[in-house]
């Protein structure tokens, strides 16, 4: 039984089949999420209010079911999120961190990780926009500037060709495309 942390506050009753499926019902309406989202926040709430019915929990399962069902979409989410990482201006490998992070599988994130990779040069000059970064600056950077720069484009998930040739450049002056 789940102890209650709030002393004014009745202990909520543990959770039984069709109440862990509002939940999940419920976290799907509100949240873009994948199955490793979905199961953990299922696991927690067994945890916290413990579990009422036959057998097992049935939260493997469940998540399965959202799977085919469509409510929950890993290679969708791992495409919207590498998009909106790229719009921000974050390079591939931040973008296949946030996508470990997110627990999605190799076969459902490869489409979003090599459209993330096409997309570096493009990443690196919104990236380097944003920040005012080499061409972008307002005027020269000094060496300790640009070693800072040089490090948050890192950071950022770029190739360190790519952060080396914006950082290095004058403003007004954008290199190339390297590829």
């Amino acid at each position: 039984m789940a102890v209650s942390t709030n002393p004014r506050k009745s202990p909520r009753p543990p959770l039984d089949s069709a109440a862990l499926e509002r939940l999940a019902l419920h976290y799907v309406e509100r949240y873009a999420t994948t199955r490793a989202k979905l199961r953990a926040y299922l696991e927690r709430k067994l945890r916290e209010r413990g579990w009422d019915g036959e057998g097992s929990p049935p939260h493997e399962a469940l998540v399965a079911r959202f799977a085919e069902r469509g409510y929950v979409n890993d290679r969708l989410f791992a495409e919207s999120r590498a998009e909106a990482l790229a719009r921000r201006g974050y390079g591939a490998r931040r973008v296949d961190s946030a996508l470990r992070i997110a627990g999605i599988e190799d076969a459902d994130a490869a489409v979003a990780r090599a459209e993330a990779h096409e997309r570096g040069w493009d990443a690196a000059l919104t990236y380097a926009r944003r920040k005012k970064i080499g061409p972008f600056a307002l005027e020269p950077s000094e060496e300790n500037r640009r070693q800072k720069q040089l490090a948050a484009m890192l950071r950022a998930g770029h190739p360190f060709e790519f952060a080396k040739l914006l950082v290095a450049a004058l403003p007004g002056e954008c290199p190339a495309d390297p590829n």
